[in-house]
């Protein structure tokens, strides 16, 4: 018999993950990973993934599977990877995604390792994607049955090891038909929300979470166009995003919008709505998952953020391992420091880091 930890955080996706694969015949083992900051603790309402409450709410569903149950204390581990992560970037004057980084770097490298520990042939999380083999060997990620619940673009990151040692059973799932199942095996989640914040700051308030453990980074500095006038004055880089019309405070008579982050200046940089627009950029930090690597220009689809659409480009090598994306059409707000993810059809071929967009 097959054994396989699943990564349970209390939520019906992973519940479920851990029935299914219990009904399947998998020896199944519950494991949930500790990696709240001592400083940033939800209070029980709050809940969240990993929290305290989460923790309670995924023991007792492995008490009513009848499964062991472990938790994971990965908190130097999160805080190293993670956290310190999250705030570089914002030092940096980039804006991360930390859910990424957390996938790639704890998920499915510091819990894969525990799992392996206790002697499992696998991993099991409740993301909404699929893992399939192809003839010539390579392991795939593909997307999910219900679109709308599709998470590749979260997991992009994988190794071909990592691709071995996973198991996502609700990729031939819909969310319905997941809820509909915890509902009939009597679990309490079954109409638990999704968890849409960040989960190391519990009330989705990542400026709040900076300004009171990292105060150093609100610096203030110029607002100034792009002829290099000064507008105004900004509280701090980390307040700002590309693309960002509101709450600039200053008047043109015609709309503003963020279009860049000056690190070595400490400047916000404003434009027209047309100066947000990008036809390329270049992406570093690359992963690839259907090819072993980039050697000459490949047309792809590609999304620049979680909840943009896919757009037809055209992506080929560049210096120093980098990769140029060329859009067939100008993209909206490409910012530094989010993810650029690459398909064919419903195949993750790779992605990357946005590291700059580029002026054509």
């Amino acid at each position: 018999m097959e054994r396989v930890l699943v990564a349970m955080s209390g939520g019906v996706d992973s519940s479920v993950t851990a029935a299914l694969l219990r009904e399947k015949g998998y020896e199944v083992i519950g494991g949930t990973m500790e990696i709240f900051p001592d400083y940033e603790q939800p209070s029980p309402e709050e809940g969240g993934c990993c929290s305290l409450s989460s923790i309670e709410d995924a023991r007792r569903v492995a008490h009513k599977l009848g499964i062991p149950h472990y938790t994971f204390n990965l908190k130097d581990e999160f805080q190293k990877s993670v956290i310190d992560n999250f705030v570089s970037e914002y030092r940096n004057a980039r804006t991360p995604n930390p859910c990424i980084v957390c996938n790639k770097e704890i998920k499915f490298k510091a819990l894969l390792d525990k799992a392996l520990q206790l002697d499992a042939d696998y991993l099991a999380t409740g993301h909404y994607a699929r893992i399939v083999h192809n003839r010539q060997g390579r392991h795939l990620l593909k997307k999910a049955e219900d679109q709308e619940k599709d998470q590749t673009y979260m997991l992009y990151g994988f190794t071909q090891f990592q691709l071995e040692h996973t198991l996502m059973p609700l990729g031939d799932y819909q969310k319905r038909e997941v809820r509909e199942i915890a509902r009939e095996l009597g679990f309490r989640v079954h109409n638990k929300p999704d968890s849409q914040e960040i989960c190391f700051v519990p009330d989705d308030d990542y400026i709040r979470f900076l300004d009171e453990n990292y105060p150093d980074l609100s610096s203030p500095g110029p607002i100034l166009n792009t002829d290099g006038n000064q507008l105004g004055e900004h509280r701090g880089l980390h307040y700002y995003t590309i693309g960002q019309r509101r709450g600039l405070g200053i008047a043109a008579g015609y709309p503003l919008y963020v279009i860049k982050l000056d690190r070595e200046r400490n400047a916000v940089i404003v434009g027209r709505d047309e100066e947000v627009y990008s036809r390329a950029l270049l992406a570093d930090k690359l992963n690839w998952i259907a090819i072993s690597d980039l050697q000459e220009p490949l047309r792809v689809t590609a999304k620049i953020r979680y909840n943009s659409p896919e757009a037809k480009a055209t992506i080929e090598p560049a210096s120093s391992g980098e990769v140029k994306v060329i859009f067939d059409k100008a993209q909206r707000a490409v910012t530094p420091g989010q993810s650029v993810v690459f398909y064919d059809g419903d195949t993750v071929i790779g992605g990357g880091i946005i590291k700059e967009k580029i002026i054509t």
